[in-house]
């Protein structure tokens, strides 16, 4: 079993931690529309460098220096909320003795603090993982090809031997376009009935 990180098994979200600083909830989505966008994000999930883009972004928005150093330097507060039937499942999964791994499209650092059990902490279910590709280490992303063959061959297995989840459609698409079987998720009910017709132990 191969899963997602955020939207699946955690709720990652900046709003988790721009509520805390910007008390206009108008003023805070127009701070993430077109400050920290999406776009400029998306950047580091493909191998940029955080404290690099930072800097750059500062440089671009003067005013809203301190905001912009809490996208990176308070990323943990946007992960503080999980999926609990989600983490149930991954718990019955690993009680049954499926193989698990993690493929998330996310900044390279994410991959040190789930090895070095920092997520694990508040989320303890991440430590049943074998092992955890993220694109932003990899310098590959979601859906391309790349990082699906490369989850498979860290794993050892080939990708009809395994099942992907993952809460965006194209990244599923991405899975199957490789052999990969793919689950969109939209809820765990949905998920969990899905790998029942797939014979899995959910």
């Amino acid at each position: 079993m191969v899963f997602d990180l955020g939207g699946v098994l955690l709720d990652w979200n900046p709003r988790h931690l721009y509520r805390k600083l910007i008390a206009d909830a108008a003023e805070m989505e127009r701070f993430l529309a077109e400050i920290t966008t999406l776009e400029w994000h998306g950047a580091q999930d493909q191998g940029g460098d955080p404290a690099e883009a930072t800097r750059r972004l500062q440089g671009e928005n003067p005013g809203h220096s301190a905001l912009i150093a809490a996208f990176y330097g308070r990323f943990d507060e946007m992960l503080e909320r999980d999926f609990p039937e989600m983490m149930a499942l991954v718990e019955r999964l690993h009680a049954a003795g499926v193989p698990l791994y993690l493929l998330s499209n996310a900044p390279g650092f994410l991959d040190d603090w789930l090895r070095s059990g920092r997520l694990a902490g508040r989320h303890p279910a991440l430590s049943h993982f074998r092992d955890y590709v993220v694109s932003g280490k990899e310098a590959c992303f979601k859906p391309g090809a790349e990082i699906y063959e490369l989850a498979c061959r860290r794993g050892g297995f080939r990708p009809a031997e395994a099942v992907f989840i993952d809460d965006s459609l194209k990244n599923v698409e991405g899975a199957r376009a490789i052999g990969l079987s793919a689950i969109h998720h939209r809820s765990a009910e949905e998920t969990v009935a899905a790998l029942h017709t797939l014979g899995l132990p959910a």
